[in-house]
């Protein structure tokens, strides 16, 4: 099978060993009480763990690794998780029992992954099983060259936007939000600094139907809480956040991207700088993240390097109504080959809707007045090379970055 297609078998039977070993932890538990009642689902969701019906449990499904009918099984498993946690309701994988996928091979994986701690309580301190997400993702990205960039920004970008805009609390927004990163490295980053979790409250939207799925999936192992939306959806052509006015914007949105529709939102009311061209919605995604700006709000997000100079189509007007309007707080100019899937050289924006004074309530220091200021960062010599063709920056230059 191709990188596309297993990538579902691996990370569904990550997710369902992850919620079994959760699960099964507190089950022992319970055993142990003599008040408590070990098949009570309403104890496994007073502490946040997911209730998993008999026939999802891993053990019983490893002692069945070995049956011709492990593929079924592995279905009606994901089938009887679904009913039972509604909001997981069409996102866990069900393709285990189609003919295209070896059985023996099917079985042996599940051996595999049977050795690997992912969800008791000291391998969650860890956060193993994000690593584990993460690592997978990358990889797959790397796969599946140019359309795995559609879903998969280097842990090393997203913590360098989240570390300079600082979502202490508030409402935070990504109107292309991939598998999530962006949402996870923002709550990482809370609870590295010590503040509640649940300051942040999340809102996100993405138009491919399966990383769609994996951004709920990467959402749910954590108990991340976020709203996106009943279904995938496109942000252009169906926001499904029509008011929402955040605090925190990060995103990465597609490069360049062509056929994005724009003919027929000629008279969109989110232009608001300009119309932007049909051929590039670089600046469709500029003004859609502006649009969604709270009146204090701070937005960070990656965009081809062609977007500082672009002068096709009226793009340079565009970013001229942007700079006139005091709206672009820093640029950062990154390294290449930071990306797994795009010789793209590529740059960070940053845009406040008031530099006069920070936002306040939304940070836990104020900023100083940058009225009439943009600071230029040119990192473009940082980084190091974790193999032939990728970079990466490490952690002292994230911090030396979202210091300056």
């Amino acid at each position: 099978m191709d990188a596309a297609e297993y990538k579902h078998v691996v990370l569904g039977l990550i997710f369902l060993k992850y919620i079994s070993d959760a699960f099964e932890e507190l089950y022992q538990k319970l055993e142990q009480e003599e008040y408590t009642e070990s098949e009570d689902r309403d104890e496994y969701i007073a502490e946040n763990i997911f209730w998993v019906p008999k026939q999802a449990r891993w053990l019983y499904l490893q002692s069945n690794a070995k049956q011709p009918t492990i593929g079924k099984l592995l279905d009606e498993a994901m089938d009887a998780i679904e009913k039972e946690n509604p909001f997981l309701k069409g996102v866990l994988p069900k393709e285990y029992a189609k003919p295209a996928l070896d059985k023996q091979l099917l079985g042996e994986l599940i051996d595999l992954v049977g050795t690997i701690g992912l969800g008791d309580a000291e391998n969650r301190s860890k956060d193993i099983l994000g690593r584990v997400y993460e690592y997978f993702l990358g990889q797959f990205a790397s796969a599946e060259g140019k359309k795995g960039g559609q879903f998969y920004t280097p842990r090393c970008v997203v913590q360098l936007l989240v570390e300079m805009i600082e979502p202490y609390q508030g409402r935070i927004y990504d109107p292309c939000c991939g598998s999530g990163g962006m949402f996870v490295q923002s709550e990482k980053f809370v609870k590295a600094h010590g503040g509640r979790i649940g300051d942040l409250s999340i809102y996100g939207q993405e138009s491919n139907p399966t990383t769609w799925k994996l951004c709920k999936m990467n959402l749910a192992i954590r108990g991340i809480d976020g709203n996106l939306g009943s279904s995938n959806a496109d942000s252009f052509h169906n926001d499904l956040h029509k008011d929402i006015k955040a605090d925190f914007i990060l995103a990465n949105p597609p490069f360049n991207m062509s056929d994005w529709g724009g003919n027929s939102l000629r008279e969109d009311g989110r232009w608001n700088y300009g119309t932007p061209p049909v051929g590039n919605a670089n600046y469709a995604w500029v003004q859609q993240i502006i649009h969604h700006l709270s009146e204090n709000g701070i937005a960070g997000f990656v965009l081809a390097n062609g977007s500082m100079s672009s002068n096709q189509s009226g793009e340079g007007d565009i970013r001229k109504a942007i700079v006139d309007a005091d709206l672009v707080d820093c640029m950062v100019a990154l390294p290449g080959q930071l990306f797994y899937n795009t010789q793209i050289p590529a740059c960070l924006w940053f845009l406040a809707r008031n530099k006069r004074h920070g936002v306040g309530a939304y940070r836990h220091k104020p900023l100083r007045n940058r009225v009439g200021e943009t600071l230029f960062i040119d990192a473009r010599k940082l980084g190091v090379l974790i193999d032939r063709v990728h970079r990466e920056l490490t952690e002292e230059e994230i911090a030396r970055i979202a210091q300056i």
